[in-house]
């Protein structure tokens, strides 16, 4: 019994290459309705959106049938309703409304409570967590840093118990809307290089760290004499005043002399002369007080103190 099977010759374009035919074998259907519809859906879309530009202009789809409505606030601060045609921009604030529509509730909440309130509220600081770091991070963090833990020479760590203008909420609060300003006079013309070395090593001993015993007890003597008149800021037991931001040097927390960076003891002293030598005028926070409502101020307030750390 014969097992051939009757074959049918394919089509070819007629077309041959050292014996190899080219076929004719059409598209798949699917590919081809696949191919239809994406066509139509693009036209469709075209008419519906905005999506060809035209000059200066573009075309915005079929009037009144896709507009946005949001609200925005002008230059001079009043909040107006815009009506526009679809696009990216107007959808991004209409979102936004809805989010802070969303959000209102609980600021309104956290602007009827307390501080002390707030905080104990396990649900209210779920909500003070997730907004209190998206407000840091867009307003704080490029000075503090992502996390709060600052930067020497430049900002302060928010996470850590030293606080030099107070670290009470009413204190975080205060210095949040009205900002601070540090400074200390620079005492080049004041002292000579000797008194300037000897206030170095004195400082150096009250954190602690390495220094010249002989030379530590004379800057003792001179940091409460009247020549250098260091006690009228920093107090006689060197421990700051937060009602001036005066550092405390007793705590071994270093912001604009950066001693912990620096290995040997005429490293650390240099960077301690350095400050007495030329003073700071750098210490210096803007006020947020007409940049951010004031229930987003205590949200951030509470969130500093009880999140990333908080002064006690």
């Amino acid at each position: 019994m014969s097992q051939d099977k009757a074959t049918t010759n394919p089509k070819t374009t007629g077309h041959s290459w050292d014996g190899i035919e080219e076929y004719t074998n059409p598209l798949p259907a699917w590919w081809i309705w696949g191919f239809y519809i994406t066509f139509i859906f693009t036209v469709v879309y075209w008419l519906l959106y905005p999506a060809w530009p035209i000059g200066n202009q573009f075309t915005k789809g079929i009037p009144g049938l896709h507009t946005i409505t949001y609200k925005a606030v002008t230059a001079d601060g009043k909040e107006v309703e815009k009506t526009t045609h679809w696009n990216m921009r107007s959808k991004f604030m209409h979102e936004m409304n809805e989010m802070q529509t969303s959000q209102k509730q609980w600021f309104d909440k956290v602007a009827s409570m307390s501080f002390e309130d707030v905080a104990k509220d396990a649900e209210l600081m779920q909500f003070v967590n997730s907004a209190g770091k998206t407000l840091f991070s867009d307003n704080c963090a490029p000075c503090h840093q992502a996390g709060g833990q600052g930067k020497i020479g430049f900002a302060p760590n928010l996470t850590d118990d030293h606080w030099q203008f107070g670290g009470t909420y009413d204190e975080i609060n205060q210095t949040i809307v009205h900002g601070r300003r540090g400074f200390m006079p620079a005492f080049k013309e004041v002292l000579n290089e000797q008194q300037i070395t000897q206030l170095g090593h004195f400082v150096l001993s009250l954190s602690g760290e390495p220094h010249d015993a002989a030379q530590a007890t004379a800057g003792a003597q001179l940091f409460k004499s009247e020549d250098a008149g260091c006690y009228y800021c920093h107090g006689a037991e060197a421990k700051g005043n937060t009602q001036m931001g005066s550092a405390n040097l007793t705590d071994k927390i270093w912001l604009w002399a950066d001693v912990g960076g620096k290995s040997g003891q005429e490293a650390k002293l240099a960077e301690v002369k350095r400050v007495i030598t030329a003073g700071l005028d750098r210490g210096v926070m803007p006020t947020w007080g007409g940049r951010l409502k004031p229930e987003q101020i205590k949200l951030l307030t509470v969130y500093v103190h009880d999140s990333l750390g908080g002064g006690r």
